[in-house]
């Protein structure tokens, strides 16, 4: 549903604007509502899901047993610091001042269309993951049978 890079500019109020291109699916697939989250596998990095998607998502973390440290720290990251957000007349969403703050985006972020969510990172974080480059090493089976 959502995929290409988009640069971003946060204005003062912690707002963004959804691009043009997203509204109508947002809209339409989310009706105008969208869940903020941490991304708990990088720093510098926030993931915004539809609402329906989110559901699904948090049953299932939810569902994970709490004895297991991973486990509960997934549940803190995910579920416990989950924000609705809705897009205002003008097609912005808030960015809560405690998400902004924690991954570390302050004017300039990018917004990434991943399919099923979109990703949200600070400007430096995300030119940083972008210069890194993945070595054989780091190639997983699945990787390697990609036609790239």
């Amino acid at each position: 549903m959502f995929q290409g890079e988009t640069a971003i500019t946060i204005d003062d109020k912690g707002r963004l604007a959804v691009p043009t291109v997203y509204r109508d699916a947002v809209a339409r697939e989310c009706e105008n509502r969208l869940v903020i989250t941490y991304n708990p596998f990088e720093s510098g990095s926030l993931y915004l899901y539809p609402h329906a998607a989110w559901e699904r998502l948090r049953d299932q973390v939810n569902a994970l047993p709490k004895a297991k440290a991973v486990n509960r720290s997934m549940q803190l990251k995910l579920v416990g610091a989950a924000a609705f957000v809705e897009l205002d007349g003008n097609g912005r969403i808030s960015i809560p001042a405690s998400h902004r703050s924690a991954v570390g985006i302050e004017k300039k972020a990018v917004l990434l269309g991943m399919g099923d969510k979109f990703e949200l990172w600070s400007e430096q974080a995300h030119h940083a993951q972008i210069r890194q480059t993945i070595s054989d090493a780091d190639l997983s089976e699945e990787l390697l049978d990609l036609q790239l």
